[in-house]
């Protein structure tokens, strides 16, 4: 997965935005004000800290080398994930949940909204 492919899918969920609160070379990814990715696009080795369910977070990182805590994160509930590390599809999903978790902690109202209950 490529930066600008990555840019483009974290933009593909409802009410997501690109906002940079941490200087112009971190791309941080929110759906209604809350953050679900973050990444410096233009890093080599490309990478995105993402949410992640806690229990599942310790199995990933047990799994894969390329999943690491979150840097600079919650390390309970974020990861850094090496996208050159793992298959794009996966990366989607790990994106997707990260998203989905986000959703899942806003008001109700808000969920649904996004089609997200």
């Amino acid at each position: 997965m490529t930066p600008q492919e990555l840019r483009a899918f974290c933009l593909e969920f409802n009410a997501s935005v690109e906002e940079f609160p941490f200087g112009p070379e971190a791309s941080v990814f929110k759906v209604l004000g809350k953050m679900f990715a973050l990444s410096v696009l233009d890093a080599r080795p490309l990478t995105a800290n993402l949410k992640c369910d806690p229990d599942e977070a310790i199995r990933l990182r047990e799994e894969y080398p390329a999943i690491v805590p979150g840097w600079h994160m919650n390390k309970r509930h974020w990861n850094t994930v090496t996208v050159s590390g793992l298959p794009d599809r996966m990366v989607r999903e790990l994106i997707e949940d990260s998203y989905d978790l986000v959703v899942a902690g806003l008001p109700k109202a808000e969920r649904l909204r996004l089609d997200r209950p």
